[in-house]
């Protein structure tokens, strides 16, 4: 099995701490190559953050434990990518409409 290689997940969280730090700490755990959270919509008390992570065999507990130790919790799964390797979206024609 090749598991996981790639979540992105929408996040509410509160302001503190700092996205640089939810992107340091998940980006420490075992088989994540790299982070990318993204701030999207900022209210009074929260914001709105997109998580993409990337590794071989990311184990989703783990980095879901962490985001909830930071204080926030994930919305939804926009994505996931298994395999053995990462296939890119494409768009089609009906798409293009």
């Amino acid at each position: 099995m090749n598991g996981i290689k790639r979540l992105i997940l929408d996040v509410l969280k509160l302001h503190n701490p700092s996205i640089i730090e939810m992107a340091d700490a998940v980006g420490r755990l075992p088989g994540v190559d790299g982070v990318n959270v993204s701030l999207y919509e900022v209210d009074q008390q929260t914001e709105n953050v997109k998580i993409t992570v990337e590794g071989e065999g990311l184990e989703f507990d783990q980095i879901k434990e962490v985001i909830e130790h930071f204080g926030a919790a994930i919305h939804s799964i926009d994505e996931v990518a298994s395999g053995k390797r990462l296939v890119e979206e494409i768009e089609t024609l009906q798409e293009r409409t």
